[in-house]
């Protein structure tokens, strides 16, 4: 039933299975509460919160320049603007992953549910990769910390890798790559070494790169980026063991 709600563009594969675990799902007027429960969308009448969903649609994937200031959610009644509002006419669509609002650069939107929670399950290793400024000059010891891992409240937070792009009396500029993490987690860790962060960019997810789109602009993937995130896709999920900086 999830892959049916996903890949009608309702939401993630995640959310859809909270919805479903939540008592919002009916098929042909019967509340449905199992996971593995299947209807067939060309013959069942399926509905989420009395909305009867739509037949599944051609996949569509957006690449966004989410701004400052901008959530990353589909609906926000307290926000005047989500990364949903920055692609006119694509209410359907759904970010991949989240970014703060304080922080900015690259998101994924689109409608397709499965791919987003392929992308975005730690399995697959996708890594995520920020350029941020920050206040201080900072040294190898605290990159080495970064990727090393550091106890923040209670939990052991770590980063792929972590590198110096330039760096001044009372300003550094590092580019960090996380490969699985947790809300904030940058910024935590950076306040925790005494480097406030000024500004934080995300520059890739994946194969896909920001270059090309300035603040808040937009643009579909091209040809190539949609064949490379699927060949990335069809590779066997790497086996999880232990890691040190969870989700």
């Amino acid at each position: 039933m999830q892959k049916v709600l996903a890949a009608a563009g309702v939401a993630s594969r995640r959310a859809c299975e909270e919805l479903i675990r939540s008592g919002r799902v009916r098929v042909n007027g019967t509340i449905v509460h199992e996971l593995g429960a299947r209807a067939d969308p060309a013959r069942d009448r399926i509905a989420v919160d009395g909305k009867r969903i739509a037949r599944p649609r051609r996949a569509l994937y957006y690449l966004v320049y989410k701004p400052r200031g901008v959530v990353t959610t589909t609906r926000d009644p307290h926000a005047k603007r989500t990364v949903i509002d920055l692609v006119p006419g694509r209410s359907r669509l759904f970010p991949v992953g989240r970014l703060d609002a304080a922080s900015e650069g690259l998101l994924l939107l689109t409608n397709d549910g499965n791919t987003a929670q392929r992308l975005l399950h730690p399995s697959f290793e996708v890594p995520r990769t920020y350029r941020v400024s920050v206040d201080g000059k900072v040294v190898a010891e605290s990159l080495r910390r970064l990727t090393r891992g550091m106890s923040i409240g209670g939990r052991t937070l770590a980063l792929q890798s972590a590198e110096i792009v330039q760096r001044e009396a009372a300003r550094s500029v590092l580019e960090l790559v996380l490969v699985e993490g947790r809300r904030r987690q940058i910024r935590e860790m950076m306040q925790a070494l005494g480097h406030p962060v000024r500004r934080l960019v995300r520059i890739s997810f994946g194969p896909l790169r920001l270059r090309g789109l300035r603040t808040g602009e937009w643009r579909p993937l091209t040809p190539q980026e949609r064949r490379v995130i699927e060949r990335m896709l069809k590779e066997p999920a790497r086996p999880r063991g232990r890691r040190s900086s969870p989700r």
